[in-house]
């Protein structure tokens, strides 16, 4: 706009200054353009690769996860052959269990179990006040006399002579053969202790030898001590007294023969009847 109060120096001077600037801010306005151009295609450019790489990653994960139940099934496989296998060699290895056979019926064998009969009562066998009685070894039966008052059984014993054998006191005696008069034989015992006998009608006392004697009465069979007493005026050759009596034997005081001894003792043994 023409100003006549401006002079023409000032007018030309800012003319060409005004010449000058247009190309200047023309070049600013398209430089502004062309930054906020680049910016926008720039954040473009990183919203792609960044979506890229998330489904480049959800496509590894469903990768892996494929992978991952693959395997996982391939093992449940081979556990499951392992345990078929391990099943298969124990039931090689271990022969099941087999019933044992039904045994045969035996037939009836009366002698076998023919064992002696007798009466007890908690265990304890009842024997009457006289009993046959089998002792072992001479294999003789005799009546022995049960009583509750003597406190050592007695063995009818004739011709006690001790002797020593191997450093220890031994005794020979005769005992008398059932049914056969002045018939006796001859045994041999070890002395298991000695007694002393006090006699009622005698001054000082004699020395008696105890020894164990197997016998049975009835089914109970059992070693005791005997004390070799002679005998021979007494009516019986064996006395059954408290030392077997105690634990083990109930007297039944209005009995005799109460017990009876097995069938095959009293068909061999001597003086059976």
């Amino acid at each position: 706009m023409y100003n006549p109060r401006v002079p023409d120096s000032q007018r030309e001077i800012m003319l060409s200054t005004s010449k000058l600037l247009a190309p200047a801010l023309l070049a600013l306005a398209a430089l502004l353009s062309g930054c906020t151009v680049d910016s926008v295609a720039v954040k473009r450019y990183e919203m792609q690769g960044l979506q890229q790489a998330v489904a480049s990653q959800q496509a590894d994960l469903t990768h892996l996860k494929v992978t991952g139940d693959r395997q996982h099934q391939e093992l449940k496989g081979l556990q499951s052959d392992a345990t078929q296998r391990i099943i298969a060699t124990i039931q090689q290895q271990v022969e099941p269990p087999k019933c044992p056979p039904v045994p045969e019926p035996r037939a009836c064998d009366t002698e076998s179990r023919d064992t002696g009969t007798s009466d007890r009562v908690k265990g304890k066998l009842v024997v009457g006040e006289v009993e046959k009685a089998f002792l072992v070894g001479p294999n003789f039966v005799y009546d022995a006399r049960i009583d509750s008052g003597a406190e050592t059984s007695s063995m009818d014993a004739r011709n006690v002579q001790r002797f020593e054998r191997d450093g220890q006191e031994w005794v020979r005696f005769d005992i008398p053969v059932p049914g056969k008069d002045d018939a006796f034989e001859t045994l041999e015992r070890e002395v298991a202790r000695n007694v002393r006998i006090i006699q009622a009608n005698e001054e000082g006392h004699e020395r008696r030898a105890v020894v164990e004697l197997q016998f049975r009465i009835g089914d109970h069979e059992q070693k005791a001590e005997f004390t070799l007493a002679d005998r021979a005026h007494l009516t019986y050759t064996l006395l059954i007294g408290r030392n077997i009596l105690r634990d083990v034997m109930l007297i039944d005081v209005g009995r005799e023969y109460g017990t009876e001894l097995p069938r095959s003792i009293r068909t061999s043994a001597t003086g059976s009847n």
